[in-house]
């Protein structure tokens, strides 16, 4: 058990070493407490990854179910929030608000027979 939770943790912090690599790994800050405030503010994209792969895991799942793919628990128990290959952290963002608030909507799960249009989460 103890074993599980320090795999869970490493994988957290290969994330977080991946995102914090999207600045080139360098902390701008040259005091100390800016150095704490930029890890701190690690957080943010990093539960926000977490959150991301959560909803749409979900609803993956619930697409496999619902096609009729034998969804079990041991399958659900291998599953990790903590997954990143989809997405590039190079890139710029751009976040907006949704169009109408309150309202929770996904984009459309990508199929194998989808095309590539070369865009990364």
């Amino acid at each position: 058990m103890i074993g599980a939770q320090l795999n869970v943790t490493e994988a957290r912090h290969r994330l977080a070493r991946k995102i914090f690599f999207g600045q080139r790994g360098e902390l701008r800050q040259h005091y100390r407490e800016g150095m704490e405030d930029q890890l701190g503010a690690l957080g943010l994209p990093l539960n926000s990854v977490e959150l991301f792969n959560s909803l749409y895991s979900d609803a993956a799942v619930k697409q496999l179910a619902a096609d009729g793919f034998p969804v079990t628990d041991e399958l659900l128990a291998r599953l990790s929030p903590l997954q990143y290959d989809h997405i590039n952290f190079l890139g710029r963002y751009a976040f907006t608000r949704p169009a109408a608030p309150g309202r929770r909507q996904l984009r459309d799960l990508h199929s194998d027979d989808d095309t590539d249009d070369g865009e990364d989460e």
